[in-house]
């Protein structure tokens, strides 16, 4: 479902993009080229700030978000999902936030409140909040990053986690173009 925000606001969403119709996208979204959205995500951009105003949430080219996943922002503030970037099955991403190019966000995960940058994988059930991560990081499955942590013992990440994380978003371009062809039988 395409929908208004109380502002007035519609998405913004590129031809060949793929939005299954089970999905909810409300108000200031900006949804780029050969970007899939899976079902029953929830990308809605409705809050204001103090003056009114608010950032968009924008998903960037050729990235995927997967089933159940929900991006919202607080008071406003922006959204980013960089290009080839994949957010897993029922993750939270809560603004504001950043998330960079060719990024892997694994299934249960919550990003609010941070930077990550290009080429991390967070692994499934993490959580990054109030922090900047910085680019190549490898974050393991329940891990807590925020803004105390030590970033020192965290790994960069590793040519399995980087193929892995560019197989999936791979195999999301194929699912975009192959829903696109049966999007008429619908």
């Amino acid at each position: 479902m395409i929908r208004k925000n109380p502002s007035g606001d519609l998405p913004v969403i590129h031809e060949s993009a793929f939005v299954d119709p089970t999905a909810i996208i409300c108000g200031k979204v900006l949804i780029g080229e050969n970007v899939f959205i899976g079902p029953y995500v929830v990308i809605r951009a409705d809050e204001v700030d103090d003056s009114g105003n608010m950032e968009p949430i924008s998903i960037g080219a050729n990235s995927n978000i997967q089933d159940g996943v929900v991006i919202h922002s607080k008071s406003g503030a922006r959204v980013k999902i960089g290009e080839h970037t994949s957010i897993a099955h029922r993750s939270i991403v809560h603004g504001p936030c950043v998330v960079g190019d060719n990024v892997f966000i694994g299934f249960n995960s919550v990003l609010f409140n941070c930077v990550v940058g290009k080429r991390c994988v967070v692994r499934h059930n993490s959580v990054v909040e109030g922090c900047e991560l910085p680019d190549g990081f490898h974050i393991p499955s329940t891990t807590n990053i925020h803004a105390d942590s030590d970033l020192s013992k965290i790994e960069q990440v590793g040519f399995r986690e980087e193929d892995f994380s560019e197989d999936v978003a791979q195999t999301n371009i194929n699912l975009v173009k192959g829903y696109k062809k049966l999007q008429n039988e619908f």
